[in-house]
């Protein structure tokens, strides 16, 4: 990337590639095939990754917003420090789990805490969700999003989450982002996902609260999650916003931001 460009590419599901002049990184990486402890059950994908391992570029730094297996990967993630040059950076009590695993360097911040790598400030902000890997372990470490700082502005991340004032909140801490990464995926029955992640509909009211030039979806059409169809999130995305502020990235699809 050239001087303030700032390139994004929707891998799938969470995954992004977020590439700037200093750095490139990935959120949330995960190229296995289910999202799972097992190899044999578990989410399924339903779309390959939209980028082919042998086709990305040196990653400089993973984002791994909380210990669910669709977000955080070890197979991906001991692939990325096989590299032998990318960091990572966890919230609170997930770096125990990565270092188990030979998965370092690994940056563990809590919310409020920012850490400066590659040129970058990047913080670690609230989310409303939840952590486990098993069945004893619910809420044992923490979940975040983050701001990362880059030289056209500030990269929201939010992870898994349900809406609330945290967005508010992180725009009066932060100021308004330039590009909002925004879960719209895994919605239904509201009676019971509300309280952990947000609709299509509630995505955008938090992209107009942060104030963002541009957001994009996350966490839709690729594992199949909750009752709502694998392409419905993004369709009703559609409905609630139909600004080209706020897109809808196909499998693979990039766009970059002067």
């Amino acid at each position: 990337m050239e001087g303030s460009e700032l390139r994004v590419t929707l891998v799938n599901h969470a995954t992004v590639l977020i590439q700037t002049a200093g750095a490139n990184i990935l959120a949330d990486p995960i190229w296995s095939e289910r999202a799972s402890p097992f190899s044999w059950i578990g989410p399924r994908r339903h779309r390959a990754p939209g980028i082919r391992w042998d086709d990305l570029p040196q990653i400089d730094l993973a984002l791994v917003s909380h210990n669910h297996y669709d977000h955080l990967d070890l197979p991906t993630l001991r692939r990325l420090a096989g590299g032998g040059r990318c960091q990572f950076v966890v919230p609170a009590g997930v770096a125990r789990l990565l270092r188990s695993r030979n998965i370092d360097p690994v940056h563990e911040l809590d919310w409020g805490d920012s850490v400066e790598l590659s040129g970058m400030r990047i913080h670690c902000v609230p989310a409303m969700h939840f952590s486990s890997r098993g069945l004893f372990d619910r809420d044992r470490t923490l979940w975040c999003g983050f701001a990362t700082e880059t030289e056209c502005g500030i990269v929201y991340f939010a992870g898994d989450t349900s809406f609330g004032d945290h967005f508010a909140q992180i725009r009066e801490r932060l100021g308004a982002p330039r590009l909002a990464l925004l879960p719209i995926g895994a919605y239904e029955p509201r009676w019971f996902m509300s309280s952990v992640h947000m609709g299509p509909d509630e995505a955008a009211r938090a992209h107009e609260i942060l104030g963002a030039r541009t957001s994009i979806a996350i966490h839709h059409g690729t594992f199949q999650l909750s009752d709502e169809g694998i392409d419905t999130p993004r369709r009703e995305l559609a409905a609630h916003a139909p600004s080209d502020s706020f897109r809808a990235l196909g499998n693979g699809e990039s766009v970059t931001l002067p």
